[in-house]
């Protein structure tokens, strides 16, 4: 069966829900194709579960550290792994109704089934093809990577979908990998009461950030009890007897269970990319500056390489639906993307470390301020960890990058970004009023430094 629309969206992850919407609510037919689950990894699997998980698991650190902000003993409640149920009642049918439900009230014709390309502006899904006059969004995501371990493929292993799914928590965990999502899902399981061992082949945790964040954060969980072991090759993964054995080097780890949050792998391989001139086998499809990756195909999401973040599918999505309709608007702009950590404290990064920077020939100039010496974090006591760091073009005079760790790291990071994306100069950051007490203020003190 063959049917004309004026757009097919495939991958209605966050970027790709939007941009059906959009489409739709501006009078174009539109037709949105999901394989899983509308509303994407987000809202089942990632942002949204994990937050909870993230904020339950906080409420209980922030109870036990009441005996030290009131300077007097406090009776703590037995918080026993068994009796924490972690995963929240609204997700327990993993059902997508409502999201499509949602789509339809737009006026999108939502289609389950696998979507690809055949063609220019042709897609195929569950036995039809469908023309698209003006042409396809394709937003198909990426899915957890597994790495070639020996052994581990074989094994009942977790990645972050597993873990989502928990209700009784295991005695020990062993992650391997010190991204953001296996950090935080690290930190929260121990603040559970889990034992935890976090593995990273990197020599450093969160190795794309700065290494002021690595060695804070190492810090951070080694006194809550987590082990951490960076520079270390995993051998081979075994399990046996409701155990698993992870050889790292020299040394052996046990654990109840095995969380694989080694990166993600993009969701290229079967979506007709060769029908339209694009090579399959790519780790990103490259886009022009209005999301197009050819004529009549704009590709939006993880699969552009831009940085697999929902805000960033969000942000994409609109430049293309402005694309779509034709309408003015600026060019995708990534000198500022933000991103956020949800660790306690929070690690927050805008723009270039001072690394790129330097790769980049920007004559560098860089201020690092320490948290716990502004009067708020004098305040806040413990828990106060962190840190404000400046990436300044010390020949321009803005900042191109800028790093904000601390108990609210990621709202702090707002007005770094806002410097960064609109190149306000330093020297107008520092005549601005700073309000008093705040955690914000340490940017003042950073911009001191400079």
């Amino acid at each position: 069966m063959t049917s004309d629309v004026d757009a097919v969206v495939v991958g209605l992850g966050p970027g790709g829900e939007a941009a059906a919407t959009k489409l739709a609510e501006a009078g174009l037919r539109v037709v949105g194709v999901e394989e899983r689950l509308v509303g994407g990894e987000c809202p089942y699997y990632g942002c949204v579960p994990s937050k909870m998980m993230i904020r339950a698991a906080n409420a209980l650190t922030e109870s036990r550290r009441v005996a030290d902000l009131a300077g007097r003993a406090v009776t703590e409640p037995d918080w026993s792994p068994v009796a924490v149920r972690i995963r929240d009642e609204a997700t327990d049918d993993w059902d997508d109704t409502v999201a499509v439900e949602r789509l339809e009230r737009a006026g999108v014709e939502v289609v389950h089934g696998h979507g690809r390309l055949a063609g220019p502006r042709r897609v195929e899904v569950a036995g039809r093809l469908i023309e698209a006059s003006r042409g396809v969004i394709l937003n198909p995501g990426t899915a957890p990577a597994v790495p070639p371990i020996s052994g581990l493929a074989e094994s009942p292993y977790w990645t972050n979908r597993d873990a989502m799914r928990v209700e009784t928590l295991p005695a020990s965990l062993a992650v391997i990998g010190g991204g953001a999502i296996g950090l935080e899902l690290a930190q929260a399981f121990a603040r559970f009461g889990v034992r935890v061992s976090v593995v990273e082949v990197a020599d450093r945790l969160l190795a794309v950030e700065e290494p002021e964040s690595s060695a804070l954060l190492t810090e951070v969980l080694g006194r809550e009890g987590i082990q951490v072991l960076v520079g270390v090759t995993v051998k081979s993964v075994a399990y046996d007897d409701g155990r698993f054995t992870i050889s790292v080097d020299d040394q052996v780890l046990h654990a109840d269970k095995l969380l694989v949050a080694a990166g993600r792998r993009p969701n290229l391989g079967d979506i007709g990319l060769e029908t339209v001139g694009l090579d399959p086998r790519s780790r990103a499809v490259e886009t022009d500056g209005r999301m197009r990756a050819t004529d009549g195909l704009w590709v939006i999401g993880d699969v552009t390489g831009k940085g697999a973040f929902t805000h960033m599918s969000m942000y994409q999505s609109a430049v293309a639906v402005r694309d779509v309709l034709g309408q003015p608007g600026p060019e995708a702009d990534y000198r500022a993307v933000p991103r956020v950590t949800f660790t306690d404290p929070e690690v927050g990064a805008v723009g270039l470390t001072e690394q790129q920077a330097r790769e980049a020939a920007i004559n560098v100039r860089t201020a690092v301020t320490e948290l716990p010496s502004s009067t708020r974090g004098w305040i806040h006591k413990v828990g106060n960890e962190g840190l404000i760091k400046l990436v300044e073009d010390a020949d321009r005079g803005v900042l191109v990058g800028a790093t904000s760790i601390g108990p609210t790291g990621g709202e702090v990071l707002s007005a770094l970004a806002v410097a960064v994306h609109a190149e306000v100069p330093t020297e107008s950051l520092r005549s601005m009023i700073y309000a008093y007490p705040t955690f914000h203020r340490a940017i003042e003190d950073a911009l001191t430094h400079l």
